[in-house]
């Protein structure tokens, strides 16, 4: 008789913020309007100035808004910041929580901001009085069940991390990834609108 299979882990779920990527195409437009038309209709410095502002601006844009997302499945989550990418196997989270900000907390004690997952302090507030009110009647309360919007991406990256932490494939230690592409390019256009601004 064959064992039976073990289930494959989850496909990564991915927790983003609908209303930073609709902001980030707005910026984006607006630069690519101001920054556009100065290319196209300005002359001498001025072109180069506009150049050197896009080179500052879109990357920076694009990290602050389209860059953050969390991705988790069972044997670790990756957390992407605009600078960074944190790698955590689950084994190596303490807990994930949401406080004035959404973090996660090592076992070491290290801390990363979860950029994707903004916090609403509405919606901890109700959840938090559904649980009570569980409580009182005598029910278990589910916090993944109760939450709404960041509050259950939150309780269910808690959950994932209690369920998984012992898995064999989620050991190891967190890694952690600039993003030099992001960073050389926004300094790059920053050096060359400041010689272009300082210098006749």
């Amino acid at each position: 008789m064959t064992s039976p299979q073990q289930p494959e882990p989850a496909a990564d779920r991915s927790y983003r913020s609908p209303l930073a990527i609709v902001g980030g195409l707005l910026l984006l437009a607006f630069a690519a309007w101001i920054g556009g038309d100065a290319l196209i209709r300005g002359e001498g410095r001025a072109r180069w100035v506009a150049l050197a502002a896009l080179l500052l601006v879109v990357p920076l844009i694009a990290a602050f808004t389209f860059r953050p997302v969390v991705r988790a499945n069972h044997d670790r989550m990756t957390v992407r910041n605009p600078f960074r990418t944190i790698e955590l196997p689950w084994a190596a989270v303490s807990t994930v929580r949401a406080g004035y900000s959404s973090e996660v907390i090592t076992k070491s004690g290290a801390k990363y901001q979860l950029w994707s997952i903004p916090v609403s302090l509405r919606e901890r507030k109700r959840a938090a009085r559904l649980q009570d009110r569980a409580a009182r009647s005598g029910a278990s309360p589910d916090p993944v069940a109760d939450a709404m919007g960041a509050d259950r991406s939150i309780a269910e990256l808690r959950q994932l991390a209690e369920q998984c932490a012992s898995r064999p494939t989620a050991q190891g230690e967190p890694r952690v990834r600039w993003a030099y592409e992001i960073i050389a390019t926004s300094l790059a256009g920053l050096v060359l609108l400041v010689v272009l601004t300082t210098t006749a």
